[in-house]
C-alpha cells in the first residue's frame, strides 16, 4: 500500500507532496482509497461533505468504530502525516481478519477531506462542515490563491458543492473514533517507545495581518520618505519570536503575499498568517495579544496602516477520558517484551480531525514515534519497525473496542 500511494502528487524537485483539496493528485488518492475498500470487499460511499468511508457492517448501524486519518498534504510535505494513519487502518482490518477476529460493531475506515487546509486556507474542512462547525455559506466563500472558489473546485473534481453542511444523523451513529497519527514532536523518541496516546490538542489558531503602505519606486524613494509595509511585518515576525519565548507558546508566520510583488517596488500590502499554538487559552490569548499589539505599535509609527482577522480557530481539545483510558488499559494488556508497560500520554500542538469530532464523537488518537520530531516536511519519517508497532496497537484497540 505504501508503495502504491508514495508517487501521488510528490515534487521531484522538492521530494515533498503537494496533494492539494479538489486537485488531479487528490483525486488519485481517493482512487487509492476506494481501490483499497474494494478490495478487501468493503462497503464504499462518499459523504456529502467528500468525505470517503469503507464500511464492514452496516453503515446505518449504531454505535460505530472508526479509524482513519486524511490523505492531503500541506505545500511540499512529508510522506506520513496524514496517509500513515489511512494505511495503517487497512492493515489493521487485515491483521484483524489474520487473526479471526469477529466485529460485533460497525467498523469504518475513512478518508477526511482537505485536513490541512493548504488549498483554501482553512483545516479541516471536511470534517468541520461534517461536525457543523463550519457552514455551507461559509465554506462557499473560500477561494485558493488562484480565486478559484471551493464550490468551483468541488464541481470541477465531479462533486457536488450545494450537498455540503453539517452530517449530525451519520456522526450520531459512530461509537468511538480513533485516529493513529505519525507524532510531530519528539517525545516519543526521548521516552523510547514506539506508540503514544494522545492526551489533548492545544488551542491554537490562525490571524493574518494586513500591512498597508504606500508602493512606491525602490531606485528613486528616499528612505526617510517610505511608507514600507515590509518593514512593519518584518518587524512583527521578530516581535511573534519574543513573545511565544517568553510566554512558552508558539508562534509562526510562514506564508506571506506581497502586492504588487516587485523587486523594484516599495509594496502597497504585505499579508502575513499567523499559527499560534499554546498549552492552555490563557497562553494562547496572551501570545497573540502581544504580538498584535506590537504590530499596531510599529504600525503606528512607520504610517503603517494594519487589519488583524481571526481566520479559524479551535480551542483545546480533551479527549475523552473514558476512551482513551481503555485505549491505555487494552495496550497494557497485550503480550510481547513491553507487556505491562504502560503507554505514555502525550498532548500535542497540531491540530487533527480527532479534534473537530471530539465535540460530536468519542474520539481519540495513537501517535507513532517520529525520531526526528521533523514534520510538514519531505524530511519527515519513522521506522518500518515502528509503523508496524503502530498497526499492531491500532490493531489491539480495534480490537477491544469492536470485536468479540
Amino acid at each position: 500500500m505504501w508503495r502504491e500511494l508514495a508517487p501521488i502528487g510528490r515534487n521531484s524537485g522538492t521530494g515533498g507532496y503537494r496533494r492539494y483539496a479538489w486537485t488531479d493528485a487528490d483525486a488519485d488518492c481517493r482512487d487509492w482509497f476506494r481501490a483499497q475498500a474494494e478490495a478487501r470487499r468493503l462497503g464504499y460511499e462518499v459523504d456529502r461533505n467528500g468525505n470517503q468511508w469503507a464500511w464492514l457492517g452496516d453503515p446505518l448501524g449504531d454505535d460505530a468504530v472508526v479509524t482513519g486519518s486524511h490523505l492531503d498534504s500541506v505545500p511540499d510535505g512529508g510522506a506520513f502525516d496524514g496517509p500513515l494513519g489511512v494505511v495503517s487502518s487497512f492493515a489493521a482490518l487485515d491483521e484483524l481478519r489474520r487473526r479471526g477476529a469477529e466485529f460485533t460493531r460497525p467498523f469504518a475506515i475513512t478518508n477526511f477531506g482537505d485536513e490541512e487546509g493548504a488549498r483554501f486556507g482553512l483545516a479541516c474542512v471536511g470534517s468541520r462542515l461534517a461536525a457543523g462547525q463550519l457552514t455551507a455559506e461559509k465554506a462557499h466563500l473560500l477561494r485558493d490563491g488562484d480565486g478559484t472558489t471551493l464550490p468551483q473546485a468541488m464541481e470541477a473534481a465531479g462533486y457536488d458543492p450545494d450537498a455540503i453542511g453539517p452530517d449530525p444523523e451519520r456522526l450520531a451513529r459512530i461509537g468511538a473514533y480513533v485516529e493513529l497519527h505519525v507524532e510531530q514532536g519528539r517525545s516519543l523518541d526521548l521516552t523510547g517507545d514506539p506508540v503514544g496516546i494522545a492526551s489533548a490538542i492545544w488551542p491554537h489558531g490562525r490571524w493574518r495581518f494586513d500591512f498597508r503602505g504606500e508602493a512606491n519606486h525602490a531606485g528613486t524613494t528616499r528612505l526617510v520618505d517610505r511608507r514600507d509595509p515590509m518593514l512593519t511585518y518584518a518587524e512583527t515576525v521578530l516581535a511573534a519570536r519574543r513573545e511565544a519565548e517568553l510566554t512558552g507558546a508558539l508562534a509562526t508566520f510562514g506564508k506571506i503575499a506581497v502586492e504588487p510583488n516587485g523587486v523594484n517596488a516599495i509594496p502597497s500590502l504585505v499579508r502575513g498568517w499567523l499559527d499560534s499554538r499554546a498549552a492552555d487559552q490563557d497562553t494562547l490569548d496572551a501570545v497573540v495579544t502581544g504580538i498584535e499589539r506590537a504590530a499596531r505599535e510599529h504600525a503606528g509609527r512607520a504610517g503603517i496602516d494594519l487589519d488583524v482577522v481571526r481566520e479559524s480557530f479551535t480551542p483545546v481539545v480533551e479527549f475523552q477520558h473514558a476512551l482513551r483510558d481503555e485505549l491505555g488499559k487494552i495496550l497494557l494488556g497485550r503480550g510481547g517484551s513491553d507487556a505491562g508497560r504502560a503507554v505514555p500520554v502525550l498532548g500535542t500542538g497540531a491540530g487533527h480531525d480527532a479534534g473537530i469530532l471530539s465535540a460530536s464523537v468519542p474520539t481519540a488518537m495513537l501517535f507513532v514515534r517520529n525520531p526526528t520530531g521533523i514534520s510538514h516536511s519531505p524530511a519527515e519519517h519513522a521506522a518500518e519497525d515502528d509503523c508496524t508497532a503502530g498497526v499492531t496497537a491500532l490493531a489491539d484497540v480495534l480490537e477491544g473496542l469492536a470485536c468479540s
